[in-house]
């Protein structure tokens, strides 16, 4: 499949997916997925894990729906959530379907969302409840992510990985709930997977109302009008299309290829931003040898790109695999 299609081939399709359900055997089931994505030309990753399926894929319209009707034939997967939306260059360089042990990382192994999760809100009645003094709003996204978007007036626990949320709830549970009569919570995030997981947590830790966004970000983005909005700046989304607006039209912000961070046009006007190498918040953040490291990378990619080739092992292929959760 050519990256970028003639202006009269309708648009690729991208499906971003999830479903909590229970699978005994995941090694099985990733053989007949990969065979029929790469059949079907679909690249982007999948995660499999006995507590369900994660990912985003594109291809042609016709081969997602073909790969999601088997996805839904899977166990407990007829529900299958699924946010769809379109690219006109392919945003994945080839596919990966992996074997985890959780579809989205948090590192409590007795946080089951099957069991216990958040009151779900539709897009639609979102603004009313993130409106409501009584309402506390928490973005469950990491830093990089809220950097670039998020709503207004919601709290940003600070973190660089989903794994550190549950502690960085215990940490400030008084000082979010207080005392007394406890405050409503509302947590989203960019497709409502982290957000099941994330309620489910705060129902275990004896929280009664919790709420998220159903279908996460995306699904608000995509549903309601933008003079209705409370959304502020853009979403990042783990692929090559890097963050998406209002009718999940493609944004402005661009992937550092260093350490695959969202930039702004200001970002790249950095005297520390250098292509393939560093960015303002990266440089840092490495050495001196690894910059020169990252720099013959970048050159060797440049040579191949030159030759027609393409080199998978590049900057721009090898780092997203554990960003995929939507």
């Amino acid at each position: 499949m050519d990256d970028r299609l003639e202006s009269s081939t309708p648009p690729l399709s991208v499906a971003a997916l999830y479903r909590f359900t229970r699978f005994d055997d995941c090694a099985a089931l990733r053989a007949g997925i990969e065979r029929l994505c790469r059949e079907q030309g679909v690249r982007g990753t999948l995660l499999l894990a006995p507590e369900g399926i994660n990912g985003t894929i594109a291809g042609t319209p016709a081969a997602i729906d073909r790969v999601l009707e088997h996805l839904r034939s899977l166990p407990d997967c007829a529900d299958l959530d699924v946010k769809l939306s379109s690219a006109m260059v392919m945003p994945f360089h080839r596919l990966k379907v992996r074997l985890k042990r959780e579809i989205v990382t948090m590192g409590e192994p007795d946080i089951d969302p099957r069991a216990s999760v958040g009151t779900y809100v539709e897009p639609g009645a979102w603004n009313a409840l993130i409106l409501d003094p009584a309402t506390i709003v928490i973005d469950t996204r990491n830093d990089y992510e809220i950097a670039i978007g998020s709503f207004a007036g919601a709290i940003d626990p600070g973190t660089t990985t989903f794994r550190q949320f549950p502690e960085w709830f215990r940490q400030h549970r008084e000082a979010l709930l207080g005392q007394g009569q406890q405050p409503k919570v509302a947590m989203f995030c960019t497709g409502g997977i982290r957000c099941e997981k994330s309620t489910a947590l705060l129902k275990q830790e004896g929280v009664a109302d919790v709420f998220h966004l159903k279908g996460g970000i995306l699904k608000y983005l995509e549903t309601v009008p933008e003079d209705e909005s409370l959304w502020h700046g853009e979403c990042f989304v783990f692929d090559e299309r890097v963050a998406v607006g209002h009718g999940l039209a493609e944004g402005s912000h661009t992937l550092c290829r260093a350490c695959r961070r969202p930039m702004s046009e200001e970002d790249r006007q950095s005297p520390l931003y250098e292509t393939g190498v560093s960015c303002a918040t990266c440089h840092s953040e490495r050495t001196e040898q690894q910059r020169a490291s990252a720099r013959e990378r970048y050159r060797q990619e440049q040579l191949a790109l030159a030759r027609g080739e393409s080199h998978v092992g590049s900057s721009q292929a090898g780092q997203g695999a554990q960003r995929a959760r939507p």
